[in-house]
């Protein structure tokens, strides 16, 4: 993605981001400027760069302030944190989660970077390692971006917003997403909202000789099964967002942007 240009009217200070190649952004959260970015990774570097749907994302927090007013808040796939950053402008505490050393330490920097943001002098964003691929969370002191018990009970009796943004580009991931996002809710003490942000990219594909969205078909599939899980113990309701919140942040609003709301409370 090509010449992001961050701007907002909103009367918070800058957010400061660093990206792998040392490049700064500023994101402006008070309207004083418009700086640029252009950057491009591989594939296994994805999560380095600053997406359109967590700008989107952004965007919607920052209209939903009483969501997160206060709240313990959980991002999967946070990338650079963009997000649990934004977030942290209002939450009590958030659990900034990735995998892979070398994203996390970045995301680290970033968030220290920004802790003057954080909505009260209790508030913390706290930077840990959550592997989709695996049940449990590390709780290894000698694996950096670990989890310490005291931290596992405070993500399962407080967490009650969830968000990801721009990770389901990969069928397989979009999978171990959902079955993560799945574990943890079934483990929360209270009930809970998921945001998903997702963008529909149409690609040409040999198998069907025409152009597909078949990341996004998956995606929406995905979303239907788990509105159609019944297990007796908690019912989830899932429903677009209308994209008529304001735009904050400048970028390109494209209609393909789209946001998903998952409700989680107990079954009746």
């Amino acid at each position: 993605m090509d010449e992001i240009t961050f701007k907002s009217d909103t009367v918070l200070s800058d957010v400061h981001l660093y990206t792998p190649n040392q490049r700064h952004l500023m994101v402006r959260l008070n309207g004083m400027g418009q700086p640029e970015h252009t950057m491009a990774t591989p594939l296994e570097d994805v999560g380095k760069q600053v997406w359109r749907g967590a700008l989107f994302l952004a965007d919607y927090i920052l209209f939903r302030r009483d969501l997160f007013q206060g709240r313990t808040v959980l991002e999967l796939g946070a990338g650079t944190g963009l997000a649990s950053i934004v977030a942290a402008t209002m939450a009590h505490t958030v659990y900034c989660t990735d995998v892979g050393t070398d994203l996390l330490a970045m995301c680290q920097r970033n968030v220290a970077l920004n802790s003057h943001l954080a909505a009260t002098r209790d508030g913390v964003i706290k930077v840990k390692e959550l592997d989709w691929l695996k049940d449990d969370l590390c709780t290894d002191p000698k694996v950096p971006f670990s989890w310490s018990e005291e931290d596992i009970s405070d993500l399962y009796d407080h967490t009650t917003v969830l968000l990801a943004a721009e990770v389901f580009y990969d069928d397989d991931l979009t999978d171990a997403l959902f079955s993560t996002l799945s574990r943890l809710v079934h483990r929360l003490k209270n009930a809970c909202t998921a945001i998903l942000s997702v963008e529909k990219r149409f690609n040409f594909t040999l198998r069907h000789l025409d152009v597909t969205c078949e990341a996004y078909d998956h995606f929406r599939a995905s979303l239907d099964s788990l509105e159609k899980l019944a297990d007796g113990r908690l019912r989830f309701t899932v429903e677009p967002v209308e994209a008529s919140f304001p735009q904050l942040l400048l970028y390109e609003r494209i209609r393909q942007l789209e946001l998903w709301k998952i409700v989680v409370e107990p079954a009746a």
